[in-house]
């Protein structure tokens, strides 16, 4: 099952339980990808879609700590739960310590030692790792692993 009709389907699961939470994250996501479909006049495939919701949780993320910095625990908790639903529908996130391994085996295959190299060991990581990892954590560990 792809990851729209894996929407669409969880999107009528929240509409027959009534759980409007659900429904309006994953309709606002719908939107998103309707969005950048009809700007790149082309159907989205699971890969182009995977970032979507990788920048839906980064908004939310966001939103949450400006609330939560502002007093409004009640709309930061709202963003958290969005964030939550969000999160199912990305693939499983790979572990620090396979992350930390990988970035050392590709800085070992190129050959990077400085911290000019930093966009060579970028340039193979965020593809092996896109919708898995974070790529502000994957540039941290190349940064500290450049740095040694």
């Amino acid at each position: 099952m792809s990851l729209k009709e894996k929407l669409l389907s969880d999107m009528k699961g929240a509409l027959k339980a009534r759980d409007a939470l659900k429904l309006n994250t994953i309709r606002g996501l719908n939107a998103e990808i309707k969005n950048r479909e009809i700007d790149l006049r082309q159907e989205l495939g699971d890969d182009e879609i995977i970032p979507i919701i990788s920048t839906q949780i980064k908004k939310r993320k966001e939103a949450a700590a400006l609330f939560d910095k502002g007093g409004r625990a009640d709309l930061c908790e709202k963003e958290n739960q969005e964030m939550a639903v969000l999160q199912e529908y990305l693939p499983e996130q790979v572990s620090e310590e396979d992350l930390q391994r990988r970035v050392r085996e590709v800085v070992a295959e190129l050959g990077a030692v400085e911290m000019k190299d930093l966009g060579k060991v970028m340039k193979t990581l965020i593809p092996e790792f896109r919708g898995r990892a974070n790529n502000s954590v994957i540039k941290n560990l190349v940064a500290e692993q450049l740095e040694k």
